[in-house]
């Protein structure tokens, strides 16, 4: 996935407008806009720390999709359940305690269908 889409991402994740995001980080929404599409493709390591910290990301996911660090998601000792669990953690985060019982219940229902495929 490209820097661009991680912070669209991101950014949507939270229901956060780039004009926010601008307000809360200082970094003008013209910026942000060219990084969301691609147009800039290495910004800043100081840009990347504040969009992760705000978007409540891992701040080495986007210096590896920037190109600046080697991606850590291809080190040993970060499982695929790891990231996976990750993912979930991450957008979970704004659920409804009934929205997170929906997604338990269809866990379950997966874990059922396997067990008796």
């Amino acid at each position: 996935m490209s820097l661009g889409k991680k912070l669209k991402d991101a950014r949507e994740h939270l229901l956060m407008t780039l004009r926010q995001v601008e307000d809360a980080t200082g970094i003008s929404n013209a910026y942000l806009s060219q990084l969301e599409n691609d147009k800039i493709q290495k910004p800043s390591a100081n840009i990347l720390y504040k969009l992760a910290t705000i978007y409540k990301v891992n701040l080495n996911a986007l210096l590896a999709a920037a190109g600046i660090i080697q991606d850590a998601t291809n080190s040993v000792g970060v499982s695929e359940e790891d990231k996976i669990l990750s993912n979930i953690a991450f957008y979970a985060e704004n659920l409804s305690n009934e929205e997170k019982n929906e997604v338990l219940e269809y866990i379950k229902f997966l874990r059922h269908k396997k067990k008796n495929a």
